[in-house]
């Protein structure tokens, strides 16, 4: 496995995670009953429980993306 192929797995890996967390942003923001009722169903949680897991889950998984992929990838771009 070549350079090449290692930084594209890096750009690929970053696009598809960030579109993860836009798409858990997205039903967070616009369908937050739903998804809470749901869980609610599986776990005794109250919304102010909820809205804090989901807010630090995005934060970091945010993070997680920008250190473990697209911190590399822009790395093996300026090297490269």
């Amino acid at each position: 496995m070549d350079a090449e192929v290692i930084r594209a797995i890096f750009g690929w890996s970053s696009l598809i995670s960030i579109g993860f967390l836009f798409y858990w942003f997205i039903m967070i923001v616009f369908a937050h009953d739903f998804v809470y009722q749901i869980h609610s169903k599986w776990f005794k949680i109250s919304v102010e429980t909820f809205d804090a897991i989901h807010y630090g889950g995005m934060a970091f998984f945010k993070l997680s993306i920008f250190l473990f992929q697209l911190a590399p990838y822009l790395a093996m771009r300026i090297v490269f």
